[in-house]
This record gives C-alpha cells, sequence and structure tokens, in this order.
C-alpha cells in the first residue's frame, strides 16, 4: 500500500484477522459491520489480504495481494469478485468517500454535489 493511501480495513486469510482504522472510529457501527463483513467473506472465499482504502482525493479502492507461494489463490476469482462487491456496494463506497472528504478533508459539501 503506497503513502498516498489510508487503509480503513482489511482482511488476512494467512493470519485469519480483520483490521479496521481506529482512525476512522467516528463511522457508525452498522458500516463497520458490514465492512467487516465484505472483507472476511471476500478473504474466506478467494484467500489472500483484501483492504479498502482512501485515496488523498477520497476515492476509495479495494485492493487485494497474496504471497508468493500462495497456489490456491484465486486470481481470476479476486477481479470478478472486486468487481461485484464494487457494483452491490457502490453506494456503500460513495457514502464512505463523502465522510473521508467532510470529516478527514473538512470539505465543505453543497446540496447539489450530494445529487
Amino acid at each position: 500500500m503506497s503513502d498516498d493511501k489510508i487503509v480503513l480495513c482489511g482482511a488476512n486469510a494467512y493470519e485469519r484477522k480483520y483490521y479496521f482504522n481506529e482512525d476512522f472510529k467516528g463511522i457508525p457501527q452498522s458500516i463497520k459491520d458490514e465492512l467487516h463483513i465484505i472483507c472476511v467473506l471476500f478473504t474466506e472465499e478467494i484467500g489472500g489480504i483484501f483492504t479498502i482504502a482512501f485515496e488523498k482525493g477520497g476515492g476509495v479502492v479495494i485492493e487485494t495481494d497474496f504471497a508468493e507461494d500462495d497456489y490456491l489463490y484465486d486470481e481470476i476469482g479476486s477481479g470478478l469478485m472486486v468487481r461485484e462487491v464494487r457494483r452491490n456496494r457502490q453506494e456503500l463506497f460513495e457514502a464512505l468517500g463523502l465522510y473521508y472528504r467532510v470529516f478527514v478533508l473538512h470539505e465543505e459539501i453543497g446540496l447539489d454535489e450530494r445529487e
């Protein structure tokens, strides 16, 4: 993960762990729970490491990685599942991006910008 991204949450199939960045503890619990489910289900089905992060401008990125010796990691399934998660959770990711812009970057968001 590069310096221009801040990890929000992620799961690691190798260590069987979930991580949530406490810098974002202001996110409602229901959203945190949904993120937890997304991350863990991804690594249970595909394997590897799955992260959701914020870019500098507030965009939300989904990234996956895997150990070099992990021959069971499903690269094709990974790409398909990332697209599915993005499509099915589009509103969630848009709301997270807005949260980041307002509460972290302290941008003023007009009503017309939210539509």
